[in-house]
């Protein structure tokens, strides 16, 4: 019986795995409402507006996704970025603002398709692990500073991290404690039910114990605390949100960089996800399907763009879900919410949404991993604290296209002077391996055996060239033969042909030797298309160290 119809987490239900859905569903709903709704705030939206986009982006993802654990919904990842790129095109808490947002969830939704139809999803690889973590750090920093405000109890009308800053040093003498108060409660309650289990729900109880002492003890009438108002639910009303070709040209910066973080966000989720089976490129490609998919729904209901959330898919994870019936059932009940119990939510803080995405923003705040990065290497650590600091002070679109520079020029700086070799024997043995690994080695008089551990192109060539030519000047004794050992590289590119061949024409002037040992097939297939192989001989090309000492000192 064909089953092609039923949705790929679907296919192979048990009856058996009922129980486990519902109870991770319903964990689910108890994390995500807070959460969802504390996004749409940052995003400038009504917090309604978050459980739309939790419902669109977890049923389509649903019925177009491969992994059976990963929620979709608002994210707190991009919802800055959205929230700096549609406010420069249309004015915050406007109709066109919000029309602008759904039309950019539109385009994002747009992109993460073509990307997935086109079998793209390896550009998530695009940036470092290191940058990686000083764009979250980034982001991180963005989204306490924008909360500060709100829980001291103070205007913001700052456009700059900066600007922020300064802005709440010369109003902390109009600081709202009540606020300040209900938003470390709120924040207590997160972390100490967090460290109790992490799966217990401590924002739904502090949203729910915020509203309640709102009500309690007056804090709006008598002590100025912030609420968000009137809460308009229902059922979201289906429309086609438009923009003017003006303002579609200064989206398009939004548009790509959210999309690029939806690509990377989504593949570390789903690799941490996995339930112990790797995905296969057309697994993730059709997961970039579903969350775009998702973004689109959420364009047509008046929400915002989503992503794979990394927090939402551990809950759902731990809490032994076995398929999407878990976030589809969690996307229902929010609905049911939003349809009949929205009353209760006008007293709900805008303190305790701010002590929700402040302790978000912690989690993205990776203090130990960049500690780690700093043990291993401190050039890739100063690549993630500079995007850090031009995320946090410039812009997350800009540092966003700084790490996409910094990444690429820390790999292209690698490959330019490409860490190598002098091989010596291992006594003994006809095994040849590098002089500083702390064994002793033999030296082969006139023997000048170099390892490259990279592949030959135009960015290194001449430095190879030259290297040579400073290891043979250097040595004690005159050489004889330079045996260039190729099982580092990958391949080579005309430019690097060319230097071998300057390179052999000069050594064969000086009657040195030239061979090269356990060149991989493609390497073999480059020197022979190449015409490097027939300058030099068939005959020196060799499958090991060992036989080319022995062949070219004979």
């Amino acid at each position: 019986m064909s089953t092609w119809w039923i949705p790929p987490t679907l296919r192979g239900y048990r009856a058996s795995w009922l129980g486990a859905d519902i109870l991770a569903g319903l964990t689910l709903v108890a994390v995500a409402l807070p959460s969802q709704m504390a996004t749409a705030q940052l995003a400038n939206l009504p917090v309604v507006v978050g459980l739309y986009a939790f419902v669109a982006g977890s049923l389509l993802y649903a019925v177009l996704g491969t992994n059976r654990h990963l929620s979709v919904g608002a994210d707190s990842t991009i919802a800055p970025v959205l929230a700096v790129g549609v406010a420069s095109v249309a004015a915050v808490g406007t109709a066109g603002y919000a029309g602008t947002m759904a039309f950019t969830a539109l385009l994002v939704g747009a992109v993460l398709v073509i990307l997935g139809l086109g079998r793209l999803g390896w550009i998530s690889q695009f940036l470092s692990t290191p940058v990686i973590t000083g764009v979250l750090a980034g982001i991180a920093v963005e989204i306490i500073v924008r909360q500060l405000p709100i829980i001291l109890g103070i205007s913001d009308t700052g456009t700059t991290t900066i600007g922020r800053i300064r802005q709440m040093i010369g109003q902390l003498d109009h600081t709202n404690l009540w606020s300040v108060g209900i938003a470390l409660i709120v924040l207590a309650i997160i972390v100490s039910a967090e460290r109790i289990n992490f799966r217990l729900p401590g924002a739904l109880f502090g949203l729910v114990l915020s509203i309640l002492a709102v009500s309690a003890l007056g804090l709006v009438a008598h002590h100025g605390v912030a609420v968000i108002g009137t809460v308009h639910g229902g059922l979201p009303h289906v429309r086609l949100p438009s923009a003017s070709w003006a303002q579609l040209r200064r989206l398009f910066g939004t548009v790509l960089t959210v999309a690029f973080l939806c690509v990377a966000q989504t593949a570390a989720t789903v690799r941490v996800s996995g339930a112990g089976s790797r995905p296969t490129a057309w697994d993730f490609n059709r997961d970039l399907i579903g969350v775009g998919a998702g973004s689109v729904a959420a364009g047509f209901i008046g929400a915002f763009a989503v992503d794979a959330s990394p927090p939402n898919t551990a809950i759902t994870t731990a809490s032994g879900t076995r398929s999407q019936l878990t976030n589809t059932m969690a996307a229902v009940v929010v609905l049911g919410v939003v349809v009949a119990l929205t009353t209760p939510l006008a007293n709900l803080p805008l303190a305790t949404l701010a002590a929700t995405l402040v302790y978000i923003a912690a989690k993205l705040f990776r203090i130990g991993e960049l500690r780690t990065i700093l043990r291993f290497d401190r050039l890739e650590f100063a690549l993630a604290a500079a995007t850090l600091v031009v995320i946090a002070l410039v812009g997350i679109e800009q540092g966003v296209l700084v790490a996409m520079i910094l990444s690429l020029a820390d790999r292209t700086r690698r490959t330019f002077r490409p860490r190598d070799a002098v091989l010596g024997r291992d006594p003994g043995t006809d095994h040849w391996m590098p002089l500083d690994i702390g064994r002793p080695t033999e030296q082969v008089p006139g023997v000048l055996v170099y390892l490259v551990y990279a592949p030959l192109w135009y960015g290194n060539a001449d430095y190879l060239r030259l290297r040579i030519r400073q290891l043979l000047d250097a040595a004690s004794d005159p050489i004889q033969a330079v045996i260039l050992d190729a099982n580092g590289m990958s391949d080579i590119d005309y430019t690097g042909l060319q230097a071998l061949h300057g390179l052999a024409t000069e050594l064969n002037r000086q009657g040195v030797a030239i061979g090269i040992a356990r060149a991989s097939h493609l390497v073999h297939h480059d020197l022979k298309r190449g015409a490097l192989l027939e300058q030099l001989g068939a005959d020196h090309l060799f499958a090991s160290v060992e036989e080319a000492v022995a062949a070219l000192m004979s």
